[in-house]
């Protein structure tokens, strides 16, 4: 475990892998020490968001201390993700993993997939939790439209909105994942549980 401090008011802590980072975002979720206002998990760095008046070194200590939570996954918060599973890369998928399209699609509604962290983009959520895993496409599409499924690594992810992006399209939802004017306006954060159910 790594602290570096972080622009003005910020703590950012390096860990091995994303299960430590999920573990430790879960631990300090439930009891964040004192002057931490936010938490921004990522692949392998945890972000402390701390007020300015906060003590850093003291935050450090406390983060050392954490022991890392042994179930990460909140039994609150399960969305339910209607998807049509036409997407254009669900043949190379299918041929990538040795499964027929049948088996691609039955294998990503059947897991519980949690989101890990944001990124790329607003709303956008790095899904974890599924046993496929793909390579990005070889070479990034300019236009992926809002709402396309896709998978690339060990994650599943939704785009919410029209942007250009490299991920495996397996499918497409008209779930509005990202909305200003929503409080929250994502519906993928960290921690939120998510199963996709097919649709026609």
């Amino acid at each position: 475990m790594r602290f570096l401090p972080c622009a003005d008011s910020g703590l950012l802590v390096e860990l091995d892998d994303l299960a430590a980072v999920l573990a430790l975002h879960a631990a300090l979720s439930e009891a964040p020490p004192e002057g931490v206002v936010d938490l921004v998990p990522a692949a392998r760095t945890l972000l402390l968001q701390l007020d300015p008046r906060a003590d850093a070194r003291a935050v450090e200590a406390a983060v050392r201390e954490t022991r890392p939570a042994t179930n990460v996954h909140s039994d609150d918060e399960l969305l339910r993700v209607p998807v049509v599973y036409d997407g254009a890369d669900l043949p190379e998928v299918s041929r990538l993993t040795g499964l027929t399209e049948r088996e691609v699609i039955d294998r990503h509604t059947s897991a519980v997939w949690t989101v890990a962290f944001g990124g790329f983009a607003p709303g956008f959520g790095y899904l974890t939790g599924g046993d496929l895993e793909v390579p990005r496409r070889s070479e990034s599409r300019t236009k992926v439209p809002a709402g396309a499924v896709g998978l690339a690594g060990e994650f599943s992810g939704i785009y919410p909105r029209e942007s250009p992006g490299g991920w495996q399209l397996i499918g497409r939802t008209d779930l509005e994942i990202w909305r200003v004017d929503r409080d929250p306006p994502a519906l993928l954060r960290p921690g939120v549980r998510v199963r996709f159910v097919e649709v026609s």
